[in-house]
């Protein structure tokens, strides 16, 4: 099912709500997507160390190994410029929100909903 707005720029949202497939289709390709859930997975896994060791500077290293990957990714693979620009706060949540549904095994749905189909020569 599409969702009922589908804006093709940035600027056109005006909601989380029509953020989230617009985020999902910036990241169309599987490899843009792992190399975000990696860098995300690792930002997270280093924020809650750094948290817990209360050493702040590796809490701060969260942020490099976090966004690193995901902007490289959009360079070199999605040929995109991150959301991240334009709207920070969402695409943190959309970050953690895309690495969560992967780990439950529930991102392929969210994809589909946003009219990204799998990759060719897969059947699902």
């Amino acid at each position: 099912m599409s969702p009922p707005f589908r804006p093709t720029t940035q600027s056109a949202i005006s909601s989380y709500r029509q953020f989230w497939p617009f985020y999902l289709r910036e990241h169309a390709k599987p490899a843009t997507r792992a190399w975000h859930i990696a860098g995300t997975s690792l930002a997270v896994v280093v924020l809650l160390a750094g948290i817990g060791l209360s050493h702040g500077w590796l809490a701060l290293a969260a942020l490099p190994l976090g966004y690193g990957p995901a902007w490289v990714a959009h360079f070199a693979i999605e040929k995109n410029r991150p959301t991240t620009f334009r709207h920070p706060l969402w695409s943190l949540a959309s970050d953690l929100r895309m690495t969560s549904l992967w780990y439950i095994g529930r991102l392929r749905r969210e994809l589909d909903g946003a009219g990204i189909g799998p990759p060719a020569g897969t059947s699902g």
